[in-house]
């Protein structure tokens, strides 16, 4: 399966203040969210990110919001992002088939979205260095249910690369500046 800019939507899932600080590997967390989320911007992919119960857990990390700085969050408590209706609408509103999904904790709602993005005729899509839990073997454990079940995985240099197709591309300068 190829991944095509066109057909691709991306997902940022509850990177938020007080869940970040307890993942495993949280600096290179949000170092590779940052590298995918600006990626995402210089080739032109729309972002939804969501934030779980902002009351409890905070808003969006700084580190990322001044990467989205025109998105405004989905405010959930559901864990799959697809049992919350209007996320649900907002990804289907789109019109593209692929979801390159970031954020935590993958094995709650990372993995409980992918299997519903399957379910939903969307072709869920893990970026695997820009997704974390408290304890690796959870992501470990989650990653390989995704994908079993159909979802794919994938990295944030990985799929920058594949995203723009050819070295020709007018932001293939600024993305092999942006991932060294």
């Amino acid at each position: 399966m190829r991944i095509i800019s066109e057909e691709t939507v991306g997902l940022v899932v509850d990177l938020q203040e007080r869940l970040v600080p307890h993942m495993s590997g949280r600096d290179e967390l949000i170092a590779r969210n940052r590298i995918l989320l600006q990626g995402f911007k210089l080739l032109d992919i729309p972002v939804v990110s969501t934030e779980q119960y902002p009351k409890g857990l905070g808003k969006t990390v700084e580190a990322i919001r001044e990467v989205l700085p025109d998105t405004i969050p989905f405010e959930k408590i559901t864990f799959s992002c697809c049992d919350d209706a209007a996320i649900r609408s907002r990804l289907q509103s789109l019109g593209r088939k692929t979801v390159l999904i970031a954020g935590i904790e993958a094995h709650v709602c990372v993995l409980q979205t992918a299997i519903d993005l399957n379910n939903y005729g969307m072709s869920p899509v893990v970026v695997e260095d820009a997704v974390a839990s408290r304890r690796e073997n959870d992501k470990r454990v989650a990653l390989g249910r995704i994908a079993g079940g159909g979802g794919r995985i994938t990295t944030v240099e990985s799929v920058l690369f594949e995203l723009m197709c050819t070295a020709q591309h007018a932001s293939f300068k600024a993305l092999s500046t942006l991932v060294k």
